[in-house]
């Protein structure tokens, strides 16, 4: 899947993407998931603590390597406001 494309989180699909504001970012670790083992770290709102997703650190498999400081955030964590599509 590109760059670009939805994912599948446990819960829910989740977009792959870039920068973000109000976001910190926790420890990296290793975990293995469908696509093979990354280095990821858990990211959370600023503001309430609520876990989104993570951030890929690092890819461990060259066809993975696109995936390096994107972002998952599960969509079941977003909030639809004004101004939105």
């Amino acid at each position: 899947m590109g760059a670009a494309g939805a994912y599948v989180t446990l819960s829910h699909a989740a977009p792959l993407s870039g920068a973000r504001v109000n976001v910190g970012c926790g420890p990296a670790e290793q975990r293995l998931l469908l696509t093979g083992l990354h280095s990821v770290a858990d990211i959370f709102c600023e503001s309430c603590k609520t876990t989104l997703g993570w951030k890929y650190e690092q890819a461990f498999e060259t066809s993975q390597k696109y995936k390096e400081g994107k972002f998952i955030i599960e969509m079941s964590h977003m909030v639809k406001d004004n101004g939105w599509d």
